[in-house]
């Protein structure tokens, strides 16, 4: 199994049941949602073929849970075989604060610069209403990720944290999380790790099930708190 080496941290493990309801409820979620989403996503891949050229996944290698390293899915949402350093170059910035996330018209951060006409036409519906993220139940089926939990960052962006940012790593990473249903606006890194921080601290189901529910009302409702 490929790992990365990180600096261990102070956090304290799981309470048993915690993780384990956990797992459950992240299945059967996953089930509960499959009849519905499978022909969803089967619709997305055949308008994301229609719309430009190239796969309609983008598969990446990130970082997981003590620094285990594991494919993530997405809807691609940029042209294919586009010349990505200056994504790399703005990741490592605000990995470093030297930049903040921008924001939307809605006041939600993005935590990726907007590349402009790189993103495709369906990539920019996707990409407004988070179905580019879809295809990581399965990430969340095999166990590499959680519903909910610190999102997933590449392995040259690890390589940029700080010694306290590796305690994002010791949970299992998620699809939605405290920080991306609570940070406004512009935010600098050092703050989303500081959301992630805060839900290691009071994690329990009853938080899982806000941000879930926080998570729908921004993308579902329009009413983020994102």
């Amino acid at each position: 199994m490929n790992l990365l080496v990180i600096q261990r941290t102070g956090i304290k493990p799981y309470k048993p049941y915690y993780q384990t309801t956990k797992r459950m409820l992240d299945l059967a979620i996953c089930g509960l949602l499959s009849p519905f989403l499978t022909p969803v996503a089967f619709i997305i891949a055949i308008l994301i073929r229609l719309d430009s050229f190239g796969p309609a996944f983008f598969i990446q290698e990130r970082v997981g849970k003590d620094g285990r390293l594991f494919k993530v899915y997405k809807f691609r949402t940029m042209h294919h075989n586009i010349d990505r350093d200056s994504h790399r170059s703005f990741m490592k910035a605000f990995v470093n604060g030297q930049i903040k996330a921008d924001s939307n018209d809605d006041d939600k951060p993005i935590f990726k610069p907007a590349q402009g006409a790189h993103i495709t036409r369906v990539g920019r519906f996707l990409r407004r209403t988070s179905l580019d993220e879809l295809p990581q139940l399965w990430n969340v089926i095999k166990g590499e990720m959680s519903l909910v939990g610190p999102r997933p960052n590449v392995t040259w962006e690890v390589e940029e944290y700080q010694g306290w940012h590796n305690e994002r790593l010791e949970l299992l990473p998620g699809i939605t999380g405290l920080a991306q249903v609570k940070g406004r606006s512009a935010i600098l890194f050092d703050e989303i790790v500081q959301y992630d921080i805060e839900y290691f601290e009071r994690r329990s189901m009853k938080l899982d099930l806000q941000i879930m529910w926080w998570t729908f009302a921004s993308v579902v409702l329009g009413k983020g708190a994102r």
